[in-house]
């Protein structure tokens, strides 16, 4: 079931939206989730399951200027509170000229991206939103996925011993995905985990290469650990430029879109 909060904020749907109120939206998305959990916790009261496909929401992104942390900031207060399903983001599109609506060239869809890849680090990777962003970083960054982004800014957390690491240590590693860290943990009881038994496993080491340590040794390309070296390194990986990792001046004018590596990291939750 899905109950649309639209915008969000009371003052976005104020100017855009009057005859919505947050109280009018929140007050049945409350009721069905109280309903979803009294259905659990006593099932033989009821006959058959209340809402069993959970309940889910959408907000428009770009409509209004409210910033990625309030937005996403919105999005963990619903799972936490109404143990929402799922929030969906869609890009706004302009379809007319209203004064009250902002005039886009294009839908913002890297940013819409942006927003879904951060989501499934909030539900399944053990990521806050106070992690991801701050006052100082209010929005994502365009050139690289919220977890990379995350993991130059927190380079003191890495690197990580793949050996040693626990499940969620492993999962806030750049390119290792819930599935790759359920497999390196699995693997571990039998034997110490090389590079080569990565490989093996099906673990790309595309991003993970540079955050991680297999038997103390870093992988035999890494020459570095320092910032500027790993930043570039993924940014000319991530935006498909050079292959051989060769410097590449970015325009100033380039309008950034997402790749096809950021939509099946959308659509997977593989980061």
């Amino acid at each position: 079931m899905s109950i649309n909060i639209e915008l969000p904020s009371n003052d976005s749907l104020k100017l855009l939206a009057p005859q919505k109120e947050k109280a009018g939206i929140l007050t049945p998305m409350t009721y069905v989730s109280n309903n979803i959990k009294m259905n659990k916790l006593d099932k033989n009261r009821f006959k058959e399951n209340f809402v069993p496909a959970g309940q889910t929401t959408q907000l428009i992104i770009g409509a209004t200027p409210e910033s990625d942390l309030k937005i996403l900031k919105l999005s963990e207060s619903l799972y936490n509170k109404l143990s929402l399903k799922r929030v969906y983001y869609s890009a706004y599109i302009s379809i007319n000229n209203d004064k009250n609506l902002p005039t886009l060239e294009q839908p913002p869809l890297l940013r819409e991206n942006r927003l879904y890849q951060a989501d499934w680090l909030l539900r399944f990777y053990g990521f806050k939103v106070d992690e991801l962003l701050d006052k100082k970083h209010p929005n994502f960054n365009t050139i690289l996925d919220p977890k990379c982004d995350w993991a130059l800014r927190n380079l003191d957390k890495f690197p990580v011993e793949i050996n040693k690491a626990d499940y969620y240590t492993l999962l806030k590693i750049p390119g290792i995905g819930v599935i790759s860290a359920k497999k390196i943990i699995r693997a571990r009881r039998n034997c110490s985990l090389d590079f080569e038994s990565l490989k093996k496993l099906g673990i790309t080491l595309k991003r993970a290469k540079y955050f991680i340590t297999c038997k103390g040794k870093y992988f035999e390309k890494v020459y570095k650990f320092n910032e500027n070296f790993i930043e570039t390194n993924l940014v000319y990986q991530e935006r498909n430029y050079l292959p051989n990792l060769e410097f590449h001046q970015l325009s100033l004018f380039d309008k950034l879109q997402p790749t096809k590596e950021d939509k099946i990291k959308c659509l997977t939750g593989n980061l």
